[in-house]
């Protein structure tokens, strides 16, 4: 991704509200399950990781990154920005 697109991306998360929350348990299967549904519904979420989450939020980034095979746009204080293209739908063009 370049960092144009990624430029793209942040300006359409700003407005976002959080999709999913991340606490105490982190990354679970249970957490990477809501963020796969939600990609696959959005292809642009955001995810807030709550203070009592003992994982730092950029650890958290990369393994949920990993497990939904999804792209990490951004991570700013406790708010992550993932995005995964879906290749059905004619979505978010970038």
């Amino acid at each position: 991704m370049t960092s144009k697109q990624r430029a793209y991306l942040k300006s359409l998360s700003s407005t976002m509200e959080p999709v999913v929350h991340v606490g105490k348990s982190g990354a679970s299967p249970e957490v990477v399950n809501s963020v796969e549904e939600a990609l696959a519904a959005r292809e642009l979420i955001k995810i807030s990781v709550i203070k009592n989450c003992i994982a730092e939020p950029s650890e958290v980034a990369e393994v949920i990154s990993e497990r939904t095979h999804s792209e990490i746009v951004h991570v700013i204080g406790r708010k992550i920005v993932l995005y995964r293209p879906d290749p059905d739908k004619k979505g978010i063009r970038i």
